[in-house]
């Protein structure tokens, strides 16, 4: 609990730092409207010296004295240029741009987007904070010091297969789009970023919404939204490169080029990318490779782009975890699991040995092997002054397969007939099988925006139409005893068809200069069918339809410059995934689908730069409640099927609750401080555990109780402390708190992930060498304080010999101290 108050204490404290060295500082915003301008370049004599922030600010550290020419500009609004005198005392400017030029990239996402009009809790990553904290890990580590994020890595090192939970909800509850274009899975409903290794690199800005939020293209959010936009366009030319390398042979190398504004209408930008890990645990290595390329037009009008990204990964499977005895070293333990076959003896001395690095695979192959390509066709056109259209048509292809090396395999469960030798019937072998998915992803979005000069109304009005296809289907490869098996014996298959269509309205109105209205409505469509058999032969025909209606209101109040309250209220429904059918007995379609009341309420600070005492000082702070009331919630319930997916179950009536404090404050942008903090209660009433008899047969409890939702941790909070020391050179600590979390909803002491704190460190030095025009050198260490800490796990129990329960627990380590050094060149 100690430490959980010091983060507390940590959110309410504020540099007070005084820095003599005449910085020029500001906030960027659009002339018409006020909105603060994010990534916009800053341009002094000609170079390249700084770019605004997610809320629009900029410093120039120390610029000498003489006259300079200050050149500001921004995709969408005409360049601003002004005449800046150095001088040794700090000056503060309020550049405003007009709107003009060619249209601007971001307003085909600016539908999906939430704003401080909207009455919901978002957080916004410009290019440039992202970039900072990008050593090549995975996208979920970029986000890790935002409010209620917890992220894990299954090899331990943020390589390869990573997750993140918002407010304790899993992938599957986050919606992710790329320019508007669903990311997730139609089917698991999961982003498996490592499908897309480095996207990071190429991401322009990111919003990221918690709670329902605003209506968007994909599944509805369960727990958050992740709005990632690559459409803006740098209208300088560059070319750069990116190398990292570091523990556990951790190798990152990129390299990308754009052309800047070509006759001032036509762009050309790309990348290519590889990262490799051999992972903390054993045997968790990676493999990863990625490009990017868009091209595009520009008009004043009219914006066309076309954007193909890929990524292929190969990852030795690391997501059957850790044991729990290799973990404590407890014999008496690891016995139990010898006893159950859940290791041979082999494998449990092998697991001593290891320890918290044991991987349960030795099979040289044993891997996951996919790729991912991905085309978009962007259309923005402005029709007159008020009324814009974004349009794009989409296409995904995903195919690939995991390969698994198994023993003692009953022939007859691959549709291959026993082996007779002379007076012996051989019905088991050992066998290499693969499991393939093969499938396309295609469709259409559009949003219709309107946005007057006058700015009290404003209105989206928006929708898409997306179909996928899916076969999943088996194969052997290998076996000891061939029988009458064909090469690449098919041992399965089933094919899946899922369409979704959605509509929506949202409009904003400022009723009154101090008050403002928003509302929000959504219908959305699915039809999901699946025909034929599973792995373990059951037939998983599946025929489901759902319609959802999904509104949401909210009211804004300034209370005064700089200060607002707000509260929303947003409804919130989705279908069951996949395994929620196919790992349920045959021909069991009870999966219902989940509701969520959503009641967001919270009250924001912004205090711009002012000077006082020698000092230009930032401020931000932001308290948000929420109350988020579910109906058949579907939660994990600890256990895995054969492929790593959390099993889940409807829970009748569950709730979250809690408050996110959020703050931040800066010294002449030498010195600044973030933090965030969430308290939370994450409930499942009236829950009736399930246990096993001696025949294991499920029995219910009779008696329902209160308990607490699985890896929910009631306390998380992030901080980061940065400084700069030199021009030149930035540090920054990072610290991360996480409570302690349930593997599975029986609240129960011996199914837990202990709470763990993590601190990191970050610095990065910039040079500007005759030959280039910046290189840059950045050193991560991760887990400074060398924690042993595991951020995931999994849960299940048998009947024991002795007449009781006897339970398994598997954890995820995450690495002890490491590093990642990297060299960054731009040309």
């Amino acid at each position: 609990m100690k430490n959980y108050l010091v983060s507390g204490a940590v959110l309410l404290a504020l540099p007070v730092t005084a820095w003599a060295q005449g910085p020029v500082s500001g906030t960027v915003t659009d002339a018409r409207t006020g909105t603060p301008l994010p990534g916009a370049t800053i341009l002094l004599d000609g170079t390249p010296s700084a770019a605004t922030n997610a809320t629009g600010a900029f410093t120039l550290p120390a610029v000498p004295a003489g006259s300079h020419e200050l050149r500001i500009t921004f995709l969408g609004y005409q360049p601003l240029v002004q005449r800046l005198e150095g001088q040794p005392t700090e000056q503060r400017l309020t550049p405003a741009l007009q709107s003009g030029g060619v249209l601007t990239g971001e307003a085909l996402v600016t539908a999906s987007r939430a704003n401080d009009r909207t009455a919901t809790a978002y957080t916004n990553l410009s290019r440039q904070d992202l970039r900072k904290r990008n050593f090549g890990q995975d996208l979920p580590y970029l986000l890790d010091q935002t409010p209620s994020v917890v992220v894990n890595s299954d090899a331990g090192a943020g390589v390869g297969y990573t997750d993140i939970r918002i407010r304790g909800t899993s992938n599957t509850g986050i919606n992710m789009t790329i320019n508007g274009v669903p990311l997730n899975d139609a089917e698991s409903h999961g982003s498996f970023l490592v499908n897309l290794p480095d996207l990071a690199s190429s991401i322009s800005s990111i919003q990221v919404q918690r709670g329902v939020g605003t209506s968007q293209n994909g599944g509805a959010a369960f727990g958050a939204s992740l709005n990632i936009s690559t459409l803006d366009v740098r209208p300088e030319a560059y070319a750069e490169t990116q190398n990292t390398f570091g523990s556990f042979t951790t190798w990152r190398n990129n390299v990308q080029f754009g052309t800047g504004l070509l006759g001032g209408h036509f762009t050309v930008d790309g990348r290519l990318s590889r990262i490799s890990s051999d992972g903390y645990v054993k045997r968790g290595a990676s493999d990863l490779k990625s490009y990017y390329l868009a091209a595009g037009y520009q008009g004043k009008n009219t914006l066309v782009k076309f954007i193909t990204f890929s990524g292929r990964e190969k990852t030795y499977q690391s997501w059957n975890g850790v044991p729990e005895p290799a973990i404590t070293g407890d014999r008496a333990l690891l016995q139990q699991y010898i006893d159950n076959g859940e290791l041979s003896p082999e494998d449990a001395e092998r697991a001593l040995r290891e320890g918290r690095r044991y991987s349960y695979y030795t099979y040289d192959n044993q891997t996951d092997n996919y790729q991912q390509n991905h085309y978009q066709l962007h259309l923005s056109q402005a029709l007159g002054e008020a009324w814009n259209i974004g349009a794009a048509l989409h296409l995904t292809r995903g195919f690939g397969y995991y390969e698994n090396y198994r023993t003692g395999r009953k022939l007859a469960d691959y549709g291959l007939e026993n082996v007779v030798l002379g007076d012996t019937t051989i019905t088991r072998s050992n066998l290499i099988d693969r499991k393939w998915l093969d499938n396309y992803f295609y469709g259409g979005t559009f949003a219709l925006n309107y946005q007057p000069r006058e700015g009290k109304l404003q209105a989206t009005l928006g929708g898409a139409w997306n179909q996928f296809t899916n076969d999943h289907y088996g194969e052997v490869i290998w076996a000891q005893y061939a029988s009458n098996s064909n090469i690449r014996q098919r041992y399965y298959f089933n094919d899946a068809l899922k369409t979704d269509y959605n509509a929506y309205a949202r409009a904003t109105w400022q009723v009154l200069p101090k008050l403002g209205v928003y509302a929000d409505a959504q219908i959305r469509h699915i039809k999901y069918t699946i025909d034929g058999i599973e792995d373990d032969q059951n037939d998983v025909t599946t025929r489901a339809r759902y319609t959802f209606f999904n509104p949401k209101a909210g009211a804004t109040f300034s209370l005064a410059e700089g200060q607002q309250l707000y509260a929303s209220y947003a409804v919130g429904q989705r279908e069951p995934v996949r395994s929620d059918f196919t790992d349920r007995p045959a021909g069991d379609q009870s999966a219902k689908a989940e509701r969520l009341q959503d009641f967001e309420g919270g009250y924001r600070l912004t205090l711009p730069a002012t000077s006082a005492l020698g000092l230009v000082t930032a401020v931000r702070f932001e308290a948000n409640y929420f109350y988020m009331k579910y109906r058949n919630q579907l939660v994990a319930t600890g256990q895995l099927n054969d492929v790593g997916t959390a099993l889940r179950t409807n829970a009748p009536r569950s709730y979250r609750t809690g408050v996110e404090l959020t703050g931040s404050a800066s010294a002449n942008d030498k010195l600044s401080l973030s933090s965030t903090l969430t308290l939370s209660h994450n409930r499942i009433l009236d829950f009736r555990e399930v246990t096993y008899d001696a025949d294991y047969n499920p029995i219910t409890a009779a008696e329902g109780r209160t308990t607490t939702i699985s890896y929910s941790p009631s306390v998380v909070s992030a901080h980061t402390l940065e400084g700069q020391p030199l021009p030149s050179l930035r540090l920054a600590l990072l610290y991360k708190t996480v409570s302690r979390q349930y593997l599975d909803n029986s609240t129960s002491e011996d199914r837990r992930i202990k709470p763990y704190q993590v601190l990191d460190f970050r610095a990065r030095y910039s040079i500007h060498p005759k030959f280039v025009k910046e290189m840059e050198l950045g050193f991560l260490v991760n887990n400074v304080l060398n924690r042993r800490y595991e951020a995931n796990g999994y849960t299940y129990s048998y009947p024991g010999a002795s007449g009781g329960i006897d339970t398994f627990n598997w954890y995820f380590p995450q690495a002890t101290r490491n590093f990642l050094a990297s060299v960054g060149v731009n040309f």
